[in-house]
């Protein structure tokens, strides 16, 4: 194996621009995901003092196993007579959460690194014929499952959004006993889990359009040395009369 010799010029070109374009948008995926932490509220009152609203507050975030999220009453306070820490939100869509992010994690490190191979050792990228093909199949799979990942990411963003906003209230049952007045506070704004729903399907197309850059780099569009050197010296010389 050839010995490293950093040479940028790779990153000047779409094959190597790109594939730092993808480094970025992955560390956007899993951070504005992975890092999100949010609470949802009710204002809850008691039939004998309508106007005394207490706060509830059921805290969640990554993974988003609600179903794991008890409410909290506020500090020492017996809100109705209820022990609110029994009730939970609705929902584990933890499995989406977890695939989405764990796959961008990956993307992250091959990322890292692809571009030390092209950075470092691109003249042994170039003389192989197995490594552009290996980057090639990945940039394909990559591609693939960054649609699927985004996709399913997206579906149990919209639930998650159902299941903190304010269908919480018809959902939880100590709302419905006729003793207990309830109304929805508030949600966490959950600007940050869009924008990594925006950030998935943008891998999707950087991966998607790097793989024109990749294939032209493997055999399949590129004839082997030895294929051109035949094709070229192919007519031989006229024999003498």
């Amino acid at each position: 194996m050839s010995s490293f010799q950093l040479n940028l010029n790779p990153l000047k070109e779409p094959l190597g621009f790109i594939k730092v374009l993808e480094w970025i948008a992955s560390v956007f995926a899993f951070a504005t995901c992975g890092g999100f932490k949010g609470k949802t509220e009710i204002q809850v009152a008691c039939q004998t003092k309508p106007s005394d609203n207490k706060t509830i507050t059921a805290t969640f975030g990554y993974p988003f196993r609600l179903n794991e999220a008890s409410f909290q009453p506020p500090q020492g306070v017996n809100v109705c007579d209820i022990d609110w820490k029994s009730y939970v939100l609705i929902g584990d869509y933890s499995s989406s959460a977890q695939f989405y992010v764990t796959f961008a994690v990956f993307v992250f490190l091959y990322c890292i690194a692809a571009l030390l191979l092209y950075v470092g050792y691109m003249n042994l990228y170039r003389d192989s014929r197995k490594l552009p093909m290996v980057d090639f199949v990945v940039t394909l799979v990559a591609t693939f499952l960054w649609l699927v990942s985004t996709s399913a990411w997206a579906k149990a963003l919209t639930d998650i959004k159902t299941a903190t906003g304010r269908n919480i209230v018809q959902e939880l049952l100590p709302c419905k006993q006729l003793d207990v007045i309830c109304h929805f506070g508030s949600v966490t704004s959950m600007g940050s889990l869009n924008v990594s729903v925006i950030f998935g399907f943008l891998n999707m197309i950087l991966w998607g359009g790097n793989a024109w850059f990749v294939y032209k780099e493997t055999s399949l569009h590129s004839p082997s040395n030895t294929s051109t050197s035949h094709s070229q010296g192919g007519i031989p010389p006229p024999t003498g009369i």
